[in-house]
């Protein structure tokens, strides 16, 4: 994964992938380790299936270790520019639809910490990339995962 892309992402998103890889480094790596212990003790490693689940949980653990250091490594904070009048990276949006005037709000976030259940969009999304740049009171046109499209109002930007 040696590509240097920049990760952009928060203060908060940045500390919590530095938890998480303290975690598996320190938690889960030695308990996976230890599955791999106990599951050779079983004998014949060519029908032991708790070998193998151990081994894979393994390699998944390590990938995940690999690709969290490499975010870190390539990490970009967003800085807080102040300005509460534009859409940007980091900012967190709240619109009303057209014409109905249900209230959404989303915090646009690097894809690092993307989490669309927590409220958090990637700024890599169709919906963040049609917010980004937009204006307090702006109307714009949102794309939906289905291919259409919704009419917004920018409400507040925080």
């Amino acid at each position: 994964m040696n590509n240097n892309k920049e990760y952009p992402m928060t203060e908060s998103g940045y500390e919590q992938l530095q938890e998480e890889l303290e975690y598996l480094i320190t938690t889960k790596r030695p308990e996976v380790v230890e599955k791999i212990k106990v599951a050779r003790s079983f004998g014949d490693l060519s029908e032991n299936s708790e070998y193998d689940a151990a081994k894979d949980e393994q390699g998944f653990v390590e990938q995940e270790i690999t690709k969290i250091e490499e975010m870190i490594r390539h990490a970009k904070i967003i800085e807080d520019t102040g300005d509460n009048h534009t859409v940007q990276l980091g900012k967190t949006v709240t619109f009303t639809e057209l014409p109905d005037g249900d209230e959404e709000q989303y915090q646009i976030v690097g894809s690092a910490e993307a989490d669309p259940f927590e409220g958090k969009i990637s700024n890599e999304s169709p919906m963040a990339q049609s917010l980004l740049g937009a204006k307090l009171k702006d109307e714009i046109n949102v794309p939906l995962p289905n291919g259409s499209s919704m009419k917004v109002k920018i409400v507040s930007i925080d």
